[in-house]
């Protein structure tokens, strides 16, 4: 089949490189002139395992390009994917459309014969209807569906996720659609993925709904986690007992800073609106988002407090900066938040992460950044564990007392068992524990 993905960022440049995997015929198109000149040349845009690799085996097998011109993209395809950004508009926190609605009008001034437009970005309930509304206005005479399907892709497992999904979810009335996205995702049918069919509205409401459910659950245990604190109890086993429970499950149950990266701080804010819009609160997601942005300042606070009470002019060592392991994505990063708290406290931040300090440099001024984790250990007064990348969990605790001035260890993520860490002369801070 021949699709196209207007866009060419983390959404679209997964979706495109591996629908041509599965052997479709794939256009990624993208305004940034640099982004398509570097895509061409074979340089990712963003940090994805194993991208790379994909997107050059099938631009050489020829079923996947790179080009600035949507109108030539769109004639003839079989199904055109809006998968632009929708960010929280500045102001009131409500996703921004304008990308998705002009991608919608230029879909209509290109499209020739019948033609399934997807909305695979992340979009508030009735924005398929909008879309709907904007091509026929703009061409009237349009031979086009318009079909929610949702993308449920985690940074750092993208491809995999993307190969062997947990569900498909196409939300379309028309049979004529519905057969067009099955035989898109035809080459998933060995691994079983399931694929539900539903309303366009239910489509855009499940997206939002499980990454609201997932915000809660980190939420839930992170507060968890300072009860445990308050009555010496340990985090971890009370998220083991509980996520034993196949009802309740183990995933998003582990401790740490907070959530953040692209989208569930964007979505459970845009769900929030959603409902002040039609007249109603979303009292327990609200209370998820107002607990998340406290606990990120939280945990500047335990750094403060593991020093002795005061950071000013000391030297506070941070490893890991991204959201999570395995991207370079710094979008609403608890680092953020942490680093500034502690500047503002008078510390001297240092930090290494190895694929954020690149992108954290446009967020984080006044920070020094090290070739590796003992670069930035030397002299320090704490060292801190933001994201738990592979690459902390072996740390050489006997090298690191010899470089810092004083060893304490405060780890965010729970990566080590505290008894070791004391053993080896630390003073070790964890969370819930």
């Amino acid at each position: 089949m021949r699709l196209v993905m207007i866009g060419s960022g983390y959404v679209g440049l997964v979706s495109g490189a591996c629908f041509a995997d599965f052997g479709h015929d794939v256009v990624c198109v993208d305004k940034i002139a640099a982004k398509i000149e570097a895509l061409n040349k074979g340089i990712m845009p963003i940090f994805e395992p194993g991208l790379a690799e994909i997107v050059r085996n099938n631009v050489y097998a020829g079923r996947l390009k790179f080009s600035l011109d949507l109108a030539d993209a769109v004639k003839g395809a079989d199904a055109v994917f809006i998968a632009v950004g929708t960010p929280s508009r500045r102001g009131d926190g409500h996703a921004d459309l304008a990308y998705v609605y002009a991608a919608a009008k230029e879909v209509a001034a290109a499209s020739t014969g019948y033609t399934v437009v997807v909305t695979k970005s992340t979009v508030p309930v009735g924005t398929g209807d909008e879309v709907e509304r904007i091509i026929k206005r703009f061409n009237p005479d349009a031979n086009i569906d318009v079909v929610s399907n949702p993308e449920f892709l985690r940074e750092g497992a993208a491809i995999s996720d993307f190969k062997r999904p947990d569900r498909i979810v196409i939300g379309t009335d028309s049979k004529r659609a519905e057969e067009v996205m099955r035989a898109v995702y035809r080459p998933l049918y060995l691994n079983e993925a399931p694929i539900l069919i539903c309303e366009r509205r239910t489509s855009e409401l499940i997206k939002y709904a499980g990454n609201a459910f997932l915000a809660m659950k980190i939420s839930f245990i992170n507060e968890m986690a300072d009860l445990c604190e308050k009555v010496g109890a340990d985090v971890q086993k009370v998220a083991k007992g509980i996520g034993l429970d196949k009802r309740i499950g183990d995933k998003f149950l582990h401790a740490g800073p907070g959530y953040g990266g692209s989208c569930f701080p964007k979505d459970t804010l845009a769900l929030v609106k959603t409902a002040n819009d039609h007249d109603m609160s979303l009292g327990l997601i609200e209370a998820t988002v107002d607990f998340n942005e406290k606990r990120k300042r939280a945990m500047a606070r335990k750094i403060v407090a593991a020093c002795g009470g005061n950071v000013r002019d000391k030297k506070i060592a941070i490893l890991g900066l991204t959201f999570k392991p395995n991207t370079d994505d710094m979008r609403e990063a608890p680092s953020l938040s942490i680093i500034q708290a502690l500047q503002d406290a008078g510390a001297d931040v240092h930090a290494y992460d190895p694929e954020g300090m690149d992108p954290a440099r446009e967020f984080l001024k006044e920070v020094t950044y090290g070739a590796n984790g003992y670069d930035i250990a030397a002299a320090a007064d704490a060292l801190v564990i933001i994201t738990e990348w592979d690459i902390f969990r072996a740390l050489d605790f006997s090298r690191l007392k010899t470089l810092m001035k004083s060893p304490v260890l405060v780890d965010l993520r729970n990566v080590y068992k505290g008894d070791e860490v004391v053993q080896n002369g630390f003073t070790y801070v964890g969370v819930g524990r």
